[in-house]
């Protein structure tokens, strides 16, 4: 069965060090100039070394459940110990505190708050320490796509047309006492990301539903002169599926309803129509799973292979369905959606026809270039602790937009990204998104 170490790359203390600088220099490129700049420089070198010598290379070599809770638990305490007391008080809450299913989204930071500290307002010590909690529970293959993700707003703050200052914030809470408690969760996000990773100590179990993955853009050169690309990996085991099966399946995924669970949706998780577990060959399943695993195994060996082992399980009763492009080439076309939904997994994978405002000269920042994804389990989201609370973390934008980007100017108060006014707190709006053959419908849920 493939797992998420499937592929085991050399990142280690080097990528926590980029990632760490990334974020560094988006806050110095938002705020003030080239003075502010030059001195954002040198501060990002620093965050880097610190991030080298904070982090223990030991982490990344975690297979089991329960190395990987250790080694989070060492990393967590090591970031409270920086901390001030207000700052403390500010990144731990309560485990069944209902604040985690309203304090992640695909939106902006500047629509929808996150909880915990914001990294750009630590210290190097404090911020370094804090991404090493990430290394520690992440596999190397999904720390990666992290850091690319991360890496695509800095890009899109420097190059774009974007003057969305939340690009490069991104903040990291926790439910419970990583140290103490027998359960905590870690929530870390922004605009693109969005993990829950519940650990369990007790029950030696790890769950990152719910989940969100976004990229924008698709492809593009970092500060080094490399080409990144997050979302390859995803892409390339998308279409390894779609091409194992016959025309006659391909006809039955594509017919299919794709369908979009946002963050804030209390959904009920209806499958609709498309292609079955239970119509694929046991080559099609494991390709399937592999696929799956972009999602449900972010972290371990074991973790993955647990979470897959559940998911087969009621495999024969997960419907897939797909739109868009049948190809993978990014050139050509507007990008693919789909959606996987059973008793044990849902994944919603979503291109966004539009940039948001940030926009790249023969950069692609639409479709294939901007992807929002959601992976939940609809029998064990945050593993049982609370049930989701409708909020404004939602796919569309307030006021009808179907773009679930940033805006690309700064809105007034009440205004919403898309166009149209922002509802009143509290006020309920559609909940629900659904996508069928090529035609997308985004609406919306409880705005706070």
């Amino acid at each position: 069965m493939l797992t998420a170490r499937t592929k085991k790359l050399t990142l280690g203390a080097a990528s926590l060090a980029l990632v760490a600088s990334m974020i560094l220099t988006g806050c110095a490129a938002a705020s003030e100039g080239a003075a502010t700049e030059t001195t954002a420089a040198t501060t990002t070198s620093t965050a880097a070394s610190t991030a080298t010598s904070t982090y223990s290379s030991d982490s990344a070599d975690a297979t089991t459940t329960s190395a990987t809770i250790s080694d989070v638990s060492a990393a967590a305490a090591a970031f409270l110990a920086t901390l001030s007391d207000e700052q403390r008080d500010a990144v731990l809450y309560a485990y069944d505190d209902e604040t985690k299913t309203t304090s992640w989204s695909n939106f902006p930071v500047t629509f929808v708050e996150r909880a915990g500290l914001n990294l750009n307002d630590l210290t190097d010590e404090q911020r370094a320490a804090a991404m090493a909690v990430l290394e520690a529970l992440l596999s190397d293959e999904a720390y990666e796509t992290v850091a690319g993700i991360i890496g695509g707003d800095e890009y899109l703050l420097e190059n774009s047309s974007s003057t969305e200052t939340s690009l490069g914030q991104y903040y990291i809470a926790f439910f419970g006492d990583p140290t103490n408690d027998d359960a905590f969760e870690v929530q870390f996000g922004g605009h693109h990301l969005g993990i829950n990773a519940t650990l369990q100590v007790t029950d030696n179990a790890i769950t990152f539903a719910p989940t969100h993955l976004g990229v924008q853009p698709a492809v593009y050169t970092d500060a080094e002169g490399n080409e990144v690309q997050p979302f390859d990996g995803i892409y390339t085991d998308a279409f390894a599926f779609f091409d194992s099966l016959s025309a006659e399946q391909q006809a039955t995924l594509t017919s299919g309803d794709v369908s979009m669970c946002a963050p804030g949706d209390t959904c009920d998780f209806s499958a609709g129509d498309g292609l079955t577990g239970a119509d694929l060959t046991d080559e099609q399943r494991e390709l399937l799973l592999g696929l799956i695993a972009n999602w449900a195994g972010m972290a371990d060996e074991e973790t993955t292979a647990d979470a897959l082992a559940e998911i087969e399980a009621t495999l024969d009763d997960t419907v897939i369905a797909w739109s868009g492009e049948t190809e993978y080439d990014t050139s050509t076309g507007d990008g693919i959606s789909f959606s996987i939904s059973g008793p044990n997994v849902y994944i919603a994978f979503q291109a966004q026809q539009g940039s948001a405002g940030a926009d790249v000269d023969g950069v692609s920042t639409s479709g294939w270039g901007h992807v929002h994804t959601i992976y939940r389990d609809p029998s064990n989201d945050y593993a049982g602790s609370v049930s989701q609370q409708a909020a404004s973390g939602m796919s569309g934008g307030p006021g009808g937009s179907s773009e679930g980007g940033f805006p690309g100017e700064e809105f007034p108060d009440g205004a919403a990204p898309g166009g149209g006014e922002m509802p009143p707190s509290g006020a309920p709006t559609n909940e629900g998104t659904t996508t069928t053959d090529d035609t997308t419908t985004e609406d919306n849920t409880t705005a706070e």
